[in-house]
């Protein structure tokens, strides 16, 4: 079975192309490196999706602008599924974040779009929100160098990256479902006081200065607007859950003294 991965040198993307190796699958990275422009027209799309059974989509734009975002989004899945569609792929995933119906963010609203398209598009679909990732901390922290560390107040319920690239295999291997399950790491976090914990892994002192996002949208990131939603993704469905705490992630990725050994992070939040 080959599987296309939209975004496949990013650090989900890396992540889904290694378990699509290790179950045997025959992984087909779409990137610019590799010759395929998703935006532009998306030139080279239809030679790479040559024999793909599925696309997994996992590509990625760094901004929080909505204009730039909902651009991207938009026309990344018109492009992935018109030549999908045209390479008779048989299914189409999306990585998805829980909470983009529920918190404003200009970001979100591109996430919004690409949910829109792909339940609109010719291509049989699963699309899976995950919560941030425990890798969403360290992008927090590094996104401006300096003495201080601005943090959003935010609750979130963090997922190692890995797991989620575990489960969008083990979903682009089945059949089509709509929307899956919202996927969730084990423990509901403060954002800040990961970031707190990271610097103490680190071996860096840095003065934090949480920041609550104002209006609805800071009302929404305190409380459950970017908590799993009970009755799409309940602890007892299979998959929902993933078993890494932010803890053991810290214990295992991150170097004292320097980042952590993962890949850095473009995912929006």
């Amino acid at each position: 079975m080959r599987v296309a991965v939209a975004g496949g040198t990013g650090l989900v993307g890396r992540y889904v192309v290694e378990e699509l190796v290790a179950a045997g699958r025959e992984p087909v990275v779409l990137s610019r490196s590799r010759g395929v422009d998703l935006v532009a027209g998306g030139a080279g799309l239809d030679a790479a999706l040559d024999g793909v059974d599925a696309v997994v989509d996992v590509s990625n734009v760094t901004t929080t602008g909505a204009r730039k975002s909902v651009a991207f989004f938009d026309a990344v899945g018109r492009n992935l599924l018109d030549a999908g569609e045209r390479a008779g792929v048989r299914h189409h995933v999306v990585l998805s974040i829980v909470g983009i119906d529920r918190v404003g963010l200009g970001y979100y609203r591109g996430k919004l779009r690409q949910e829109d398209v792909v339940r609109g598009g010719p291509v049989p679909w699963t699309v899976l929100r995950a919560t941030q990732f425990h890798e969403f901390a360290e992008q927090t922290l590094d996104r401006v160098p300096g003495p201080f560390a601005v943090v959003p107040r935010m609750r979130t319920q963090p997922i190692a990256a890995r797991e989620v690239a575990r489960q969008l295999v083990t979903l682009a291997t089945g059949p089509a479902q709509g929307m899956a399950p919202d996927l969730a790491g084990p423990r509901v976090e403060q954002l800040v006081d990961m970031v707190r914990r990271l610097l103490r892994a680190r071996g860096e002192r840095r003065l934090v200065v949480p920041v609550r996002m104002p209006g609805a949208v800071g009302a929404a990131m305190t409380g459950d607007g970017q908590l799993p939603v009970a009755d799409a993704g309940a602890a007892d469905v299979p998959g929902a859950r993933g078993g890494q705490t932010f803890d053991e992630w810290l214990a295992r990725h991150v170097v004292r003294g320097g980042r952590s050994s993962g890949w850095p992070s473009v995912r929006g939040g």
